[in-house]
Formats: C-alpha cells, structure tokens, sequence
C-alpha cells in the first residue's frame, strides 16, 4: 500500500468526495412495508391467554413422554447439526466485528542483496559511508523488526451493518433451532399417541378374536346338529383367520412407530416405554389459543424470518456502501539495518510510516450494481417469505382450532356408536341361537363392532394428536 505523509490527508479527502460527486452516485433504497395486518382473533374468542407459554414439561404429563422427549432432545441428530449452524453464525459475528477493528501484527525479517557495482544503486551504495573511513559492505544485508498496522475507516457503516446483518442471521439461526425444537416435541409426542393407539387397537382386535372364536365354535356345534352347513362354519372361519391377520398388521405397525421414534431419540431399536392403559379415558387439555398477533412473539419461524428480513435489509446497506469510496489507513514501526550489530541504534535504525489510500468506482461498476441488485432481490424475497410464515401460521391454527372442535362432536358420537354395537353383537348371538337370524347377521354384527371400535381409538389419537398440533402452530414446545 501506498504511503503517505498526514499533511495530506485533507487533500486526499477533498479528491475522494470529488470522485464520490462525479462517478460513485449510489442507487436509492427501496422503502419496504413490512408490517402485517392480522386479524384480531381466530374465531369470535378474543382471550388473551395462550397455552404457548406453558412449558412442554408442564403441557405433557405422561413421565414415559416427558422422558422419551428428554432424551430426543439431548440426542437428536438433525438438532444437534442445527446447533453446529448457530455455533457458526455466531463465529460469523466475531469475524465481521474483526473487519471494525485495525489489523495489528509483528514482523521480523533478515536477507542479504547483493546488486552490480556498475549500478545507480551499487554505485550509490560504494560511496556511502556510514561512519568516518567505513564503506556500505558488500553484498548488503537486511535486518527489519517492526509492528504494523492496517485499518479501514468505516465511513459509511459499510462494516458495521455486515456485523449487524451477522447479528440478526445469528439471531434467525437461533430461531430456527427453537422451530426445531418444537417441531421435535410436537412429533415425539403425536408418535407416542399413535403407538399407545396401536397398543389399544391390538388390544381389541385379540379380544375379537376370542369373541369370533367363541362364535365360530357355536356354529360348529350347530352344523353337527345340522342347523346350518358348511357355508356358515367357513364364513366364521374366514372371519377369524381375517382378524388375526389384523393382529400382525397392527404388530408390523408398532414395530415400524418404535423404530421411527427410535431415530428421532437417536438410539438404536429397542422397546418404548409406554403408558397403555386408560387410553380412551385420557380428556385433552384445554386448548386457549390467545390471539392472532400473540404469534409474532410466539412462533419461532416467524421470529426467524423477521430476522432473516432485517438481515436482508442491511445487506442492501452493505451493497450501497460499495458505491461509495473506501479509506485505508496503514502505518508501521520498528527498527531496520544492514546488521543487527546496529538494529537498534536510534534515531539511524528507527522505521516508521504512516499513509492512507482513498479508492472510489469511476468506471465498469457492473460488478457493483449487479451486487446490489441481487441484495434487494434477496430483501424482496426475505419479505415475501415473512409474509407468507405469517399468513400460513395463522391459517395453520384457524384450521387446528376448527379441527379440535369437530373431532370432539365426532368422538362423542362415535362412542355411543360403540356402545350401541356392543350390545348388538350379543343380541345378534341370541337370535342367532334361536333361529331367528341367519350367519350372516352376526358375522357383519361382529364386523361393524370391531370397525367402529378401531375406529374410536383412531380418533381418540387423532384427538390426541391434533391438540398437540395446535399446541405446536401457537409457538408452544420449544420454552
């Protein structure tokens, strides 16, 4: 770099603005509005309390589950590389902090040169004399140990809006570690209903098949006595060979949800404890949503694209600042001499230097301008997607809202039509016995029964579930 005297520093400067006038015009920047007008509320409710704020150890109480989520969140792989990711936005702040700050370091060097005597410079060098009776020796040796220095001057905050715009990615990476994070309880959590579902469901249908066997074995007895034939005895059969088959579809089932929580855990295949009884007595929380704008707060991914977004808006600074000239200022200190003999005798050996250079675009900015371009494409895009979390999470609970509601109704009726099957699978046996049905009565009797009721556990988990999926699209699950 260049080296010049302080005196002229303002003649320096007075020819940097001239070129900032004359070549270096920068582009205006675009005025984004990037407030969002929410609804005030999801329904006609309009309570402010919201179930995201209650902690996810508080929200699940089942210790199997809170154990199970424990473990995935401390072995997680996928979470444990999105931490990595945060631990290098956060090393991208120190090195744009590094940019701020002057570059100081130490140099120490030693050569010899040896150049023509029929030179300017070997000339020069034969007939200078050091002290009184002494000549330049020959071939000329260098001996240097200085500190040296090199600073940008951040004029237009060029450097300091990239360390901010690291901040905020910093920030957006912590965000979408805490997305994660919920989406990890939120799916630990609906694998473990559908797993105890599946145990219920096993459950019936091995209960079924003693109730099919205890019928099959009736109309066995029956053909003896020549009441029904052999169609009636083979009906029965093929029913109960169908339900056990049912039985190691359910058991495949099972093995395939403990090895899919297994992953996320991040354990090898082994059993999941798990609570099994009382599955349909198990009544899901109360589920207070809050209001639409409690989601800029809660939401991590809505956070994370915020911040994404005033990332993108100081990079467009940053690309702006590129119109405009830099100022470099470098400096050195030490001590310099053809032998270390006389390294450091002052002020002979003393080194030092001080200068700046001014640099501004005249001409071909193609580079620049397209640069520039393409950070308020980057900003336009980071708003469009701000806008489209926001919008998609409010859509998200509307509909989970919506569906919490119904599935209740449905449930409801759905048990009641257990109930009333229950009771026909015994009055179809007694008709059955007297005559007064035929085989085929009893068998669908026997059908509809296990339908509806693998039919009702299903619900209860999809009930289940979609409360914690409400629980999840509030912001909950990451606290």
């Amino acid at each position: 770099m260049t080296m010049f005297k302080l005196k002229y520093f303002p003649h320096l400067l007075l020819l940097g603005f001239g070129l900032t006038v004359i070549g270096c015009k920068a582009p205006m920047a675009i005025d984004l509005k990037s407030q969002i007008a929410l609804p005030p509320s999801y329904e006609t409710d309009t309570d402010t309390t919201n179930v995201a704020n209650v902690p996810w150890r508080t929200f699940f109480t089942d210790p199997n589950l809170v154990n199970l989520i424990d473990k995935a969140l401390t072995n997680n792989q996928e979470l444990q590389i999105t931490m990595q990711e945060v631990e290098m936005s956060k090393n991208d702040i120190r090195l744009k902090n590094g940019a701020i700050l002057p570059t100081v370091g130490l140099k120490a060097g030693a050569g010899v040169e040896k150049v023509g005597r029929y030179t300017s410079q070997g000339a020069g060098d034969a007939t200078t004399e050091i002290k009184p009776g002494t000549e330049m020796p020959d071939p000329l040796g260098n001996y240097t140990i200085a500190a040296y220095a090199n600073w940008e001057v951040d004029i237009w905050k060029k450097l300091r809006n990239s360390k901010k715009s690291a901040i905020n990615r910093y920030l957006a990476s912590a965000e979408g570690k805490n997305f994660m994070t919920t989406n990890l309880v939120s799916e630990i959590a609906a694998s473990y209903f559908e797993l105890v579902s599946l145990d219920n469901q096993l459950e019936i249908v091995k209960q079924n098949i003693i109730i099919q066997n205890n019928a099959f074995e009736i109309v066995k007895a029956l053909k003896e006595s020549a009441r029904v034939t052999e169609l009636a005895v083979q009906k029965f059969r093929a029913e109960v060979l169908n339900t056990k088959s049912l039985e190691f579809d359910i058991l495949q089932e099972i093995k395939q949800t403990e090895n899919k929580m297994n992953f996320l855990i991040g354990q090898y295949p082994q059993e999941i404890m798990r609570t099994k009884s009382n599955f349909l007595n198990q009544n899901p929380l109360k589920i207070n949503a809050g209001t639409p704008v409690q989601l800029l707060q809660n939401r991590p991914d809505i956070k994370q694209a915020e911040f994404e977004l005033m990332a993108a808006k100081l990079d467009v600074k940053v690309a702006r600042a590129d119109f405009y000239p830099s100022l470099g200022i470098s400096g050195a200190l030490g001590f310099q001499a053809y032998t270390p003999l006389l390294l450091f005798s002052t002020p002979e050996s003393l080194l030092y230097g001080i200068g700046g250079d001014l640099m501004a675009p005249l001409f071909n900015r193609n580079a620049i301008k397209a640069e520039y371009k393409n950070a308020t494409a980057r900003q336009l895009q980071a708003l469009y997607n701000y806008q489209k979390v926001i919008l998609n999470s409010f859509l998200e609970v509307s509909t989970t809202v919506s569906k919490v509601r119904n599935i209740k109704k449905s449930y409801d009726l759905k048990a009641e039509q257990v109930e009333a099957l229950n009771t026909s699978i015994s009055v179809a046996a007694d008709l059955f016995a007297s005559a007064r049905v035929d085989y085929f009565e009893v068998l669908m009797t026997q059908r509809d029964a296990l339908e509806s009721k693998l039919d009702l556990v299903q619900t209860k988990q999809e009930q289940l579930i979609t409360t914690i999926q409400l629980y999840k699209n509030l912001g909950g699950g990451w606290k």
